[in-house]
């Protein structure tokens, strides 16, 4: 017998105990007076004459994370929420059922207490447990002493072991949730309506990349999980929702990284009447204030970097190379213009992949403070409007934070002859074998064809900030259930079953 099925039989024991006392292992709806949070936020200043002079009663769960057993009376702490609280367990005060009960608790039980706040003689703010209620019991082993849940595929497989032994982490989602409050805040106080759309589409778009494919039985069709939802917003736009934004789930068939996860989450929000100026100004706004509301402060620690989302400076892609240019060999603004040169220093047959793939591999990685990048080629950009000064350049930005993009905006293309165009463009890519190239969408083009009026459009990626305004490394960190490989071990519940 392995030690864990060891431990399983031994907890299945304790139940049984649990049992005979009258207690149901799995208990019923329990009504709370304070959250242990709350309680270490209200009492934690109070002194052991205040708190015996104001009677101060309360009724709390949790988890136990120790127990201390000394013969007729023992401590334990119950774990709630991220915040921890003593109860004092003495023989004479609860019922002899009850006290039989704290005999048997195990680490990871759940259980609610009755009782009043003191302090121990050491000073630490406690209830004195008048009535014990059990409330669930737990059948397997918690990180030993609590100290840590520290193996990385063990956190990311069994998230709720790591929010139990993780404070920490349930910090880091409490933080995720404050940061999409604080976008639907903001845009819904300018005007924004959020909307929902397709997350299973016949046609993929909005994106360059590769989708996931599903079947539908009934309709004998093939459809795509969404890549993005651009498409389905900018008909919103052309059928008069001027002002439209979605926090959604996107999945792209691709590789997993620190940084890329197959599922994902966007904020995309859509502005008409407006351009890729517009936008970087309201970018600036929204994410200033997202980091103030989810840290108390525009400036933030990443990796040992302080950051600051309240001054974001701003330049074109050349000049981002120029900028961030590093060593010898610096090129001037000329020869970033010149396709001779652009492809002779990557190899790309076209100057606008050349010079972008030139930025990623030069720049990207050096772009720590937040920063705004500016007028992209054509050949990346389908769905942006061209510079009218500049054709084979759109107006498009992208924010940079951290080496790494998070956002992604430009003044939308609304001509449906230059849209055909650039659909066009990208099919002979695809037949070239770029698999990432748009598709063809007929009515997409329909829908343009009534007239979208100037618009904006941004996407914003929400893991990606969490994990700068959280300090996190990875980005499965920050997604709750972060997708990974089959685990392949032995059934947990073949195993209850043999020891039932």
């Amino acid at each position: 017998m392995s030690l864990e099925d060891d431990l399983l039989h031994q907890k299945m024991d304790r139940l049984r105990e649990i049992e005979a006392l009258g207690f149901a292992p799995y208990g019923q709806r329990f009504d709370f007076t304070h959250t242990i949070p709350e309680i270490v936020s209200d009492y934690k200043s109070k002194t052991a004459e205040e708190l015996d002079g104001a009677r101060v009663t309360v009724r709390i769960a949790g988890r136990i994370q120790t127990v201390r057993r000394m013969g007729k009376a023992g401590f334990a702490h119950l774990q709630q929420g991220g915040e921890r609280l003593q109860i004092y367990v003495k023989k004479d005060a609860v019922s002899e059922r009850e006290f039989a009960l704290y005999q048997l608790l195990d680490i990871g039980d759940l259980v609610g207490v009755d009782g009043y706040l003191f302090r121990t003689r050491t000073g630490e703010l406690s209830v004195h447990a008048e009535k014990l209620y059990f409330l669930s019991k737990t059948l397997l082993a918690m990180p030993e002493k609590w100290h840590g849940l520290e193996d990385v595929e063990t956190r990311y497989r069994q998230r709720y072991l790591d929010l139990i032994a993780n404070p920490e982490v349930q910090r880091i989602f409490w933080t995720r949730a404050k940061i999409i409050s604080s976008f639907r805040r903001q845009l819904e106080a300018r005007g924004f309506m959020e909307v929902e759309t397709p997350m299973m589409q016949p046609l993929y778009g909005g994106a360059t990349a590769r989708p996931f494919v599903t079947h539908h039985n009934t309709l004998d069709i093939d459809l795509y999980l969404r890549i993005a939802p651009e498409l389905y917003l900018k008909r919103l736009i052309v059928g008069g929702l001027d002002r439209v934004y979605e926090i959604n789930r996107n999945f792209r068939n691709e590789g997993v990284s620190t940084q890329h996860n197959p599922e994902f989450t966007m904020l995309e929000f859509y502005q008409a009447y407006t351009d890729y100026r517009g936008l970087m100004d309201l970018s600036v706004e929204l994410l200033s204030q997202t980091a103030i509301d989810a840290t108390g402060s525009p400036v933030i620690e990443y990796q040992g970097k302080k950051l600051d989302f309240s001054n974001i400076p701003r330049f074109s892609m050349r000049e981002a190379l120029i900028e961030f240019w590093e060593g010898d060999g610096k090129p001037t603004l000329d020869q970033l213009k010149d396709p001779e040169y652009l492809k002779l220093h990557t190899n790309r047959d076209s100057a606008g992949h050349a010079l972008v793939e030139l930025f990623e591999r030069v720049v990207e990685k050096r772009l720590i403070q937040p920063v705004i990048v500016y007028d992209y080629p054509v050949e990346v950009s389908p769905l942006s409007k061209n510079k009218p000064d500049e054709p084979e350049m759109v107006e498009r930005f992208e924010i940079y934070a951290g080496g790494m993009e998070i956002g992604n905006a430009y003044t939308e293309l609304n001509d449906p002859r230059e849209q055909r165009k650039r659909f066009e463009m990208q099919l002979a890519m695809r037949e070239k074998g770029d698999e990432e190239a748009h598709r063809m969408d007929e009515d997409y083009l329909r829908a343009m064809c009534y007239g979208m009026p100037p618009t904006g459009g941004e996407g914003v990626g929400i893991d990606r900030l969490t994990m700068l305004l959280t300090n996190s490394k990875s980005i499965r960190d920050v997604i709750l259930f972060p997708l990974l490989r089959p685990e392949g071990e032995i059934g947990l519940a073949q195993r209850l079953r043999e020891r039932e």
